[in-house]
């Protein structure tokens, strides 16, 4: 199993990041690269992503909540995966990292994914924080 590490400092307080990540519909808004984020009751979610020229489908489940502190969740079906958002108060804001472990079972197709993962995932990762931080200037939630 793979693990991919992502962290970014936010100019907001952790409360407010949070309110935030924890709205899973919204990551659709968030990042190019999340089609659709359908809510499945009962803290699950089927997302679409379309990454690495491939279009994938997967269902989570949220598996903790721990306001302003941590946001976690892990997959039920498609792809195996599981991560967290964990947020730390800075003196600038809110230390916000992203933990993302996933495995594919097939060892020539998860080569090749591991390769574009771990850059793919710091891109979205960075393209999810940024606008969140913008939604946060601008006063939307």
């Amino acid at each position: 199993m793979a693990t991919i590490e992502h962290s970014a400092v936010l100019h907001a307080p952790p409360e407010n990041v949070f309110v935030l990540l924890e709205r899973v519909e919204n990551f659709v808004d968030y990042s190019d690269h999340i089609k659709a984020v359908e809510p499945l009751g009962e803290r699950r979610y089927r997302w679409h992503i379309h990454a690495v020229g491939m279009d994938w489908s997967f269902d989570v489940k949220v598996t903790e909540v721990r306001p302003p502190e941590v946001l976690a969740w892990e997959s039920i079906n498609g792809v195996r995966n599981s991560g967290r958002y964990e947020l730390f108060p800075v003196p600038e804001g809110t230390r916000v990292r992203l933990t993302v472990n996933y495995h594919i079972g097939n060892r020539l197709l998860e080569k090749a994914v591991n390769k574009a993962a771990r850059p793919l995932i710091n891109q979205v990762s960075e393209q999810i924080l940024e606008r969140v931080e913008a939604r946060l200037r601008s006063g939307t939630s």
